[in-house]
């Protein structure tokens, strides 16, 4: 529901994108524990409430660049709080889906777009049911932020841009090093120092980079 998100979420801006504002946890530790911790819950962590390093570059990325995706049909993997997908948006594109498997990620969604003055929809995607691969076929462009932070979700994500890729699709992810991005699939088109809350990623500023999957 969203007053899940409203609860424990306000609206702000973003230093490094101040075209857009997002719901974001204040208290980061506090909203973890309130999801029962990162690795003692039944419910997916709520990274749909802060604005990741990877995400903020790839954003920038898109709006800076609107040609990529004006006009054509826009698919945000893994979407979080939706900041790539309402950046694409902004940007120009005929339609933008974002996906997540977290119900709190896709109302924190609808809230963000809601917020931007854009329009954004939503789709339940798991990348462990073979059937959601044929969303990769789908789309014109596919983006994605941060999403190779396990290896297992590595493993999934990689498959899923790859066909997506080969179905004709620019395919452009957002990381921040996070250790497990097969680097041998990607050539770097950007990279970009992001503000970032320090007690979340222990430091103030990371390096986040654009890849287009080749």
């Amino acid at each position: 529901m969203s007053h899940n998100v409203t609860a424990h979420a306000s609206l702000a801006g973003l230093p490094f994108l101040p075209e857009l504002r997002l719901y974001q946890a204040g208290a980061e530790v506090g909203l973890w524990t309130h999801s029962g911790g990162a690795y003692a819950s039944d419910r997916p962590p709520p990274f749909w409430a802060f604005a990741w390093a990877g995400g903020q570059g790839l954003a920038r990325y898109v709006l800076d660049h609107p040609d990529l995706v004006a006009g054509r049909r826009v698919l945000d993997l893994a979407a979080g709080s939706g900041l790539i997908a309402v950046a694409a948006a902004r940007a120009g594109a005929a339609q933008v889906t974002a996906t997540d498997v977290d119900d709190d990620a896709l109302d924190a969604i609808r809230l963000n777009a809601e917020a931007n003055g854009v329009a954004v929809g939503t789709a339940r995607l798991d990348l462990l049911d073979p059937a959601a691969h044929a969303a990769a076929d789908e789309h014109d462009v596919v983006l994605a932020g941060d999403v190779f932070y396990t290896e297992a979700l590595a493993g999934r994500a990689r498959a899923f841009l790859r066909r997506a890729a080969r179905a004709g699709a620019l395919v452009l992810v957002g990381d921040a090093r996070r250790g497990y991005l097969p680097e041998r699939l990607f050539t770097e088109v950007a990279a970009y120092d992001v503000p970032v809350p320090r007690a979340l990623e222990e430091t103030r500023r990371k390096r986040a980079m654009v890849y287009r999957l080749t």
